[in-house]
């Protein structure tokens, strides 16, 4: 009897690291039954989909569910438990407890009570194939103790298992490769009846009543295929909301548009009234296909179904019958996403892996004629649940099967659909574009709508009535001081009458100038198209709402300013409307940077000759932005009259690189000249890594990177990035992740300060923002002044000049003006001697063949920092107590003589200050001895001390970085010193060395680097604790 429990996701973990995060993983146990998932890393609401089975004896056991949070250099975490009775399991009427939410319970002392909850499936095996595992098993036949589950899109898949007997233990990878592909792939040859053996047998099937079965089956799929739409709209009301469910990782196995509507192309695949199960079947060879009827299961509010069949024997395979269960994860009525999963019990090494597919259906873009359209997406991954050396084996062949599997999917149903073609209907810009409409007005019409208002209407009829006045009255006679031609108000009321008629005339003219300088100002600019290859941005401002007044009584007449490097695009002014619409579109010429942000500003006309008011503004930052979500969104308004209205912008932008790969090849070329180095190009993977870590929009491309510190209050090493538009810093210090960036645009200066005691003989790159900006990167700042100002220092560079001439050349290209330019171009003439001078006395000391050799390998390529693998490299019990052998790590003057005789010279130790509860961390500065390493060279390490949780002792943990060293930059150095007390009975201790090396680039030289830090490494701890003994000894004496 087996269990199998399913491990599906969590919700609301408490945090677990410092940055507010956790690395999550879950540990089952039953007996003595232990197995465990994948880790999840950065995530409070993991996701594992993982299925275990274990192997029940006795009811009265209990399975025990924990969630653990990783960490690199301590133990883990515990988070919390799930305990479930199997006797609870086995009461229950069909011996399964479903998907439910289980709350995890924390440790009786904790101080976190709420641990979140975890989404578990616990059921017994519904089907024991021990009879059968057992007559192979006396045929020779393999018999996995573990079943496995498969997966595909409505029957794709199909598992089969091995027929031939295994007569060597060695088997030829090859054959297996092809095995295994053969297991995924529909393309298999029926084999002869005369090629079969007793082994390729069927087993012997009852014989029942054909009619009895066709009755059974009529009368269940009438049942199901009439509750089909009724259960898909429970399942559409129960839905949440939610995205759709991200695509699995192992790929995509099909991707296409059909002119048919979401609704209906989930009917046609899932629909139990449907054929395509049966055609599928005969287009395979499958036999025997019986299918379930779809239940709704109210505990988990999902939908799930379950079917047969028999997959036809191939050349090296026998027939094999396969449990397919399908479950509905996402239905709201446009978007549909199924998971479907094959159990293969009798699979080759079925216990080791899983294989998952998911279907998702999404709504594609309307087509020409109107019709709808669907967009069907299968993706595929595969789960190994145990190591295996034939990992790499079954993979390979399971993803070539899986390929041509779908490849048959895809042609069935482009017999049976229509297929659309994605360039025919046009791009997703071209779509979204084409529905916007200029409201056309004629200019009579605007007049009608701006002049009717009582200042005009007033000025009007006063008009009128002084001209009918004057045709009425009679000449007055010339009097006072009036002579011909002079005629001057002979009363105060007329003196009244005038200033009014004047003042009034006046606003009129204005109004009148200011209509047709509105008019002459249209956004002329509106349908140019751009010109140039390169960043093409497009940006469709459709209209506005609840657009500010300056005044209460008057609306404002609006018009948008747009902003990206330094062009700009008006739109046209819209008199007198709190809501208008514009529905204009502006496309900025191509630009050879890819743009970091558009600044976006609306303002209120006041006339051709007044200072325009500013209403709102906002700025869309592409680097923090996915591009795909700005087609179409509502901007809101910052400032004052903004906020108060709640005003926002409605806005469709599209970014598009017209030039592919070239345009980063052309723009580091152009880099390459301000700077004077050659860049390398960087590979896919590294780009990727490099997006990963900052979580960058995927046109981001990395140019270069440099081991450096940090300077805070105390230097923390790491690895600075460049880009085209960002710069970002990453540092990973005993566990402690420290992460952030800033745009270029965002910095005013950059500095350098003399090398300092401080700085370790190095010098420092300071870098000054603006103020208020960066401020997600404050964390990272050294100092911020009164203004707001975020200044961030970084030093210990491994190549500092070519460092700060990268960041000064990205900087100018992408922050400064010309003039700017050219002032700091005067300012750094002086030194440009200077350089070329250090240059030539570097390139003089490379004329040792091997360190040439090293020097003119490539760069590398960023693997990122992971864990790092430790060895011990020295183990020893020494006579000296434990508290005399962390004088070595005291700053004492027995510390400086026993690195002198290790010859680390020039040794230098920061004051150890608290970090956090009994830990505590200083820094340390030497330089090698001549007789270490030829290129002499400079270390800087970090090192941090604490006691031992469960022995009396110490455990003091370094990260050492090369400076002035061939390929120093490449790596970094992790030491652990574990120094325990040998007991009450003994003044010794014993005293364990780990040591291991984070490979921050790839190089050929790795073994050979390796094998020299552990000679000189185990030299280097010999010579230091025998000259404690030897110093312990003498004080004794």
């Amino acid at each position: 009897m087996r269990l199998l429990v399913r491990v599906i996701e969590a919700r609301n973990m408490p945090p677990m690291d410092p940055n507010g995060s956790a690395d999550p993983y879950v540990k089952l146990k039953l007996g003595h039954q232990r197995f465990k998932t994948k880790v999840v890393k950065k995530c409070l609401n993991p996701s594992w989909c993982e299925e275990f089975s274990f192997k029940v004896e006795d009811l009265k056991e209990q399975l025990v569910v924990s969630v653990f949070d990783e960490d690199k250099f301590f133990s883990d975490d515990f988070v919390g438990s799930v305990k479930i009775n199997i006797s609870s399991v086995f009461d229950t009427v069909d011996k399964s407890l479903g998907t439910v939410w289980y709350p995890l319970q924390p440790k009786k002392k904790s101080k976190i009570k709420d641990c979140g909850e975890i989404l578990l499936t616990i059921c017994f095996s519904q089907n024991n194939p021990q009879s059968d595992l057992q007559s192979q098993a006396e045929n020779g036949a393999m018999s996995p103790s573990r079943s496995s589950t498969s997966s595909r899109m409505s029957s794709p898949l199909r598992s089969e298992e091995l027929t031939a007997p295994i007569k060597e233990e060695k088997s030829n990878k090859e054959k297996l490769s092809g095995l295994i592909s053969q297991i995924f792939s529909r393309n298999n040859e029926l084999l002869p009846q005369s090629a079969g053996n007793k082994n390729t047998e069927l087993p012997e099937v009852p014989e029942t009543d054909e009619s009895e079965v066709s009755e059974d089956k009529t009368d269940e799929q009438s049942s199901s295929s009439s509750n089909f739409e009724e259960l898909i709209k429970k399942l559409e009301e129960k839905d949440d909301g939610g995205e759709m469910p991200a695509n699995l990782p192992g790929g995509i196995m099909l991707d296409q548009m059909y002119a048919i509507s979401p609704s209906e192309l989930n009917t046609f695949l899932f629909s139990p009234e449907s054929d395509y199960l049966k055609q599928l079947a005969d287009v395979q060879g499958s036999t025997d296909l019986q299918v379930g009827p779809w239940k709704f299961d109210n505990e988990t509010g999902s939908l799930k179904r379950t079917f047969t069949y028999v997959k036809a024997p191939s050349r090296l395979i026998k027939a094999i019958k396969a449990i397919e269960d399908q479950t509905y994860l996402k239905a709201d009525g446009k978007c549909f996403s199924v998971l479907a999963s094959v159990n293969t019990p009798e699979a080759p090494y079925a216990s080791n892996y899983r294989v998952e597919v998911q279907t998702s259906i999404s709504p594609g873009p309307e087509l020409p004629s109107g019709e709808e359209c669907s967009h069907l997406v299968v993706s595929w991954r595969m789960n190994f649940i145990h190591n295996t050396m034939m990992k790499g084996m079954i993979e390979g062949g399971a993803r070539q099967g899986v390929k041509e599997s779908f490849e048959q999917v895809a042609s069935l149903l482009s017999e049976k659909l229509k297929v659309v073609d994605v360039k025919g209907i046009g791009s997703e810009k071209e779509q979204a574009l084409a529905s916007l409409q200029v409201e056309k007005q004629s200019d009579w019409k605007l007049a009608v709508q701006y002049f009717a208002n009582f200042t005009v209407i007033s000025t009007i009829l006063m008009g009128f009535y002084v001209l009918v006045h004057i045709f009425l009255s009679m000449p007055s006679t010339i009097q006072g001081l009036e002579f011909g031609g002079l005629d001057l108000p002979d009363s105060i009321g007329e003196v009244v009458v005038c200033g009014v008629l004047v003042l009034q005339g006046e606003r009129v003219m204005h109004l009148i100038s200011r209509f047709m300088q509105a008019r002459v100002h249209k956004g002329g600019d509106h349908g140019i198209k751009a010109t140039g290859d390169g960043w093409q941005l497009t940006v469709a401002l459709v209209e506005g709402c609840n657009i500010p007044t300056v005044e209460s009584n008057v609306l404002s007449d609006p018009y948008v300013v747009f902003t990206c490097n330094g062009k700009t695009r008006t739109s046209s002014i819209k008199f007198q409307k709190s809501d208008p619409r514009w529905n204009e579109i502006f496309e900025f010429d191509a630009m050879d940077d890819p743009p970091s942000t558009l600044d976006v500003e609306v303002f209120d006309f006041d006339g051709p000759f007044d200072e325009a008011v500013s209403l709102g503004h906002t700025q869309i930052n592409f680097v923090r932005s996915n591009i795909s979500e700005l087609g179409d969104v509502w901007v809101p308004l910052q400032g004052q009259l903004a906020q108060a209205c709640q005003a926002k912008l409605h806005l469709r932008i599209f970014l598009n690189n017209t030039r592919g790969s070239n345009i980063i090849k052309e723009y580091l070329t152009k880099m390459e000249k301000e700077v004077g180095k050659k860049i390398k190009v960087r590979s896919p993977q590294t780009n990727s890594a490099f997006q990963k870590l900052f979580k960058l929009p995927p046109e981001e491309f990395l140019i270069n990177d440099f081991t450096c510190h940090l300077k805070r209050k105390m230097p923390l090493q790491g690895r600075l990035f460049l880009s085209a538009r960002i710069i970002g810093f990453h540092g990973d210090l005993f566990g402690h992740k420290t992460n952030f960036y800033f745009l270029w645009e965002d910095i005013e200066d950059v500095q350098v300060l003399q090398p300092t005691l401080s700085s370790m003989g190095s010098p420092v790159v300071v870098i000054t923002l603006h103020p208020g900006r960066g401020l997600d990167a404050k964390h990272g700042a050294k100092t911020q002044d009164a203004e707001g100002r975020l200044k961030f220092h970084f030093q210990s560079f491994v190549s500092f000049n070519v460092a700060h001439r990268t960041i000064m050349a990205l900087w100018r290209a992408r922050a400064l003006s010309p003039e700017q330019k050219a002032e700091i171009a005067e300012e750094e003439s002086d030194d440009k001697n200077q350089q070329i001078l250090e240059d030539e006395s570097s390139s003089i000391n490379d004329d040792d063949p091997e360190n040439r050799s090293l020097q003119s390998e490539e760069s590398g390529s960023f693997l990122g920092l992971e864990d790092v693998s430790m060895s011990v490299v020295y183990s020893s019990v020494l006579s000296v107590p434990s508290n005399f052998v962390m004088e070595l790590f005291s700053g004492s003057e027995l510390e400086r003589r026993a690195m002198d005789r290790a010859h680390c010279v020039n040794y230098s130790t920061s004051p150890w200050e608290f970090e956090k509860t009994d830990v505590y961390q200083r820094q340390t500065y030497y330089k090698f001895d001549i007789s270490v390493s030829r290129y002499g060279g400079e270390v800087t390490s970090s090192q941090q001390k604490s006691r031992l949780t469960d022995r009396n002792g110490w455990l003091v943990e370094e990260v050492t970085t090369l400076h002035g060293v061939p390929l120093g930059d490449y790596f970094t150095l992790h030491t652990k010193y574990q120094i325990e007390d040998q007991g009450s009975r003994s003044t010794g201790c014993k005293v364990v060395v780990h040591f291991g090396i984070a490979w921050l680039k790839s190089t050929k030289h790795k073994k050979k680097i390796t094998k020299n830090i552990h000679a000189n490494l185990q030299d280097r701890m010999m010579i230091m604790f025998s000259t404690i003994e030897k110093e312990f000894v003498s004080g004794k004496q």
